[in-house]
């Protein structure tokens, strides 16, 4: 295939599609009608000999061949993007650029407000999409281009991607109503009460289950569930116990009838680091979204 303008618009459409899952989504990212783009993608399954994606309900399902070419397309785009901007003078105040975050709920609640109100002040045209990610698709995400920057705890990665530790992250124990308010929370109280543990995943131990089993210590799991605000709604209506990030379980504990008690054990906190990938480390408008994520979290408006 001989490389001219027409073929560099239609890697673009097939890129929104396959990040958009859409036509109608890929159109608007593109700024374009959705006939336009479905009539770029019918080129490409002439030029290419296969339909790319199949349509299921409302989603555009990819091929193997859409699948395979995805990561190098979205590497070679996001290059060509980097060679643009490499020497331009970043102005946030005029930027019209959308940036997509990788991080989960517990994160969003204390990095989102503080980022948001620096870029509604300093960059009003970027946008931001914060996104769930499962941990063990992070790294070909942000090869790939899907995600620009992600939130995390700390996890191995792949070469080719860079992290910075943000912050570290302390733990309580949320308690609720039926727990003595003037009794501390003894480590017997903690081992000896059921607890429940917040995870995405089906099973496994919880990380704070790691540290009591690297002390020698146990306790038992009586719910397992995948958020926070709900297992606040559960403590406030037994008597089990639960651990969770402190800065979070202020916020959840507001206007509440439960309570926070330091943790009666010895445990490091959750350090959070953020990832990105090295092609994006000179960009400037990625450079300067990351120093503005730095900002947010070490000034307290966030994680701490």
């Amino acid at each position: 295939m001989h490389v001219h303008k027409s073929d560099l618009s239609l890697l673009l459409v097939f890129h929104a599609i396959y990040q958009e899952g859409s036509l109608t989504r890929a159109a608007d990212v593109l700024h374009l009608t959705q006939p336009a783009v479905s009539h770029a993608l019918a080129r490409l399954r002439l030029r290419l000999g296969d339909p790319l994606f199949t349509r299921q309900g409302q989603h555009m399902i990819p091929s193997a061949m859409a699948r395979h070419m995805a990561m190098p397309v979205a590497q070679a785009l996001t290059t060509l993007e980097s060679v643009w901007l490499h020497d331009a003078e970043f102005q946030p105040a005029n930027a019209e650029l959308e940036f997509r975050l990788g991080m989960r709920d517990v994160l969003e609640a204390h990095v989102l407000p503080g980022l948001m109100r620096v870029l509604r002040t300093a960059a009003p045209g970027i946008q931001l999409s914060s996104v769930r990610v499962e941990r063990r698709h992070l790294s070909s995400m942000l090869s790939s281009g899907q995600l620009d920057i992600a939130v995390d705890v700390y996890l191995p990665v792949t070469d080719g991607l860079r992290s910075c530790r943000l912050t570290q992250e302390a733990l309580a124990v949320v308690i609720g109503p039926s727990f003595d308010p003037q009794r501390a929370l003894t480590l017997d109280d903690y081992l000896q009460g059921d607890h429940i543990l917040v995870s995405s995943r089906r099973q496994g131990l919880g990380l704070e289950d790691m540290e009591l089993q690297r002390l020698g210590l146990s306790r038992r799991i009586a719910l397992r569930c995948q958020h926070y605000y709900a297992a606040c709604q559960v403590v406030a209506q037994t008597e089990l116990l639960l651990t969770m990030p402190l800065s979070y379980a202020k916020l959840l504990t507001q206007d509440s009838p439960n309570s926070i008690r330091p943790l009666p054990v010895s445990m490091p906190g959750m350090d959070i680091y953020i990832y990105w990938h090295s092609r994006r480390e000179d960009e400037p408008a990625h450079r300067w979204l990351r120093e503005q994520l730095m900002k947010v979290t070490l000034s307290g408006t966030s994680l701490t």
